[in-house]
């Protein structure tokens, strides 16, 4: 590896820009190139995604591009960025794992408590493994300093849940794609603000856009043959990296003295993390409230999610995710706008948007339904 940086180095350009173009160019073109295979194989031996009570599309989908985002953020992830690899040695591990849970999910259809354990695992490998965990509240509800078993529990909780609230938006064609590049960016974008020292984290953040912008060339294709979904290989596998990347980002706000490692302080990074992530945050949430409300199990399916709720009102799926990126993109300006104000204030103002996104949407859908009973 140091005789493909001191190659890199003679270009004359920093290497970390040639890092950053080529994570993109890679991890773009090996996503663009596989799907075309990937689609051609599932619909020879008919591994399709089947309509059914939560489906949004009427045909048989193939589900397996997943696959194709995994093939390219492994392999440009360990040549563009394998500093995180050193750093984190359960990193691979852990997304090996989720691929063999995903890829059999979408084939076969796992028992809900299988992929549970194996969450269990993953989340427990990157938590204890690798010591990606969320150490501090910052003060939210008067909580600072985490002990490290009750660190330990919060992390792992805070990584299951985040990996299935992303599997639980994926319901349309372009949001989960699409709020995958816009969380990464966001990330990203922090990253090379705070310094050479998290630069591998940029690269990272740039390689998943990469990956999820040739997907959703695909995902959203006006032609049958080529359209294909990321399947909960994909979903599962974007969920766990954002969490990864929020924790990382929440870590390095804590003021501490580590020799070689910048010291930065935002009292509010832990809730400006929840506003990036917000969308499947809220979405997951809601959904269980309106379940337990309607004594009905919180793992029932149903079409009770913000994308549905648009659907319902006659939006294509294009301009349904597009309001939703939107909307929530809203939330993460009000948030870094007021990222200086007390933490808990700013926690209740972002959830509270948060929930109002989901509720606007029934809001419109009952003022059009009055229009039509007056005229």
């Amino acid at each position: 590896m140091e005789n493909f940086e001191l190659f890199l180095a003679q270009s004359g350009v920093p290497i970390f820009y040639i890092k950053i173009g080529l994570g993109f160019l890679f991890s773009f073109l090996i996503t663009y190139y596989s799907v075309p295979t990937i689609n051609k194989i599932s619909r020879r031996k008919n591994l399709m995604d089947e309509p059914g009570v939560r489906s949004s599309h009427l045909r048989k989908i193939p589900n397996l591009g997943g696959i194709a985002i995994f093939y390219s953020i492994g392999v440009c992830t360990s040549i563009f960025a394998y500093e995180l690899f050193d750093l984190y040695k359960f990193l691979f591990a852990s997304l090996i794992i989720l691929l063999y849970v995903g890829v059999m999910d979408d084939i076969v259809v796992m028992r809900a408590y299988k992929k549970l354990v194996a969450q269990i695992v993953v989340s427990s490998l990157i938590v204890i493994g690798s010591d990606i965990r969320i150490r501090s509240l910052f003060g939210i509800c008067g909580i600072y300093e985490l002990g490290y078993f009750i660190s330990v529990i919060f992390s792992i909780i805070t990584f299951i849940v985040l990996i299935n609230a992303f599997n639980l938006i994926d319901g349309i064609d372009g949001l989960a794609g699409g709020y995958s590049v816009i969380c990464s960016a966001l990330f990203g974008i922090s990253y090379y603000r705070l310094g050479e020292y998290n630069y591998p984290l940029v690269v990272l953040s740039v390689i998943i856009i990469g990956a999820v912008l040739a997907f959703l060339y695909y995902n959203l294709s006006n032609y049958r043959t080529n359209k294909i979904f990321m399947g909960d290989t994909g979903s599962m596998l974007l969920g766990f990296l954002l969490a990864f990347t929020s924790i990382c980002f929440i870590d390095i706000f804590i003021d501490r003295d580590i020799a070689g490692v910048p010291r930065y302080h935002l009292q509010s990074a832990p809730v400006v993390a929840v506003a990036i992530l917000i969308l499947p945050i809220v979405d997951t949430l809601n959904v269980i409230i309106i379940r337990l409300l309607n004594n009905k199990s919180p793992f029932d399916a149903d079409k009770n999610h913000i994308h549905h709720k648009l659907l319902k009102l006659n939006l294509t799926h294009r301009r349904s995710s597009f309001y939703i990126i939107v909307y929530y993109l809203l939330i993460v300006a009000v948030a870094y706008y007021l990222r200086h104000i007390n933490i808990n204030l700013l926690l209740i103002i972002i959830v509270l948007m948060g929930f109002l996104g989901a509720y606007l949407p029934d809001f419109v859908y009952l003022l059009k339904n009055n229009k039509k009973t007056i005229n």
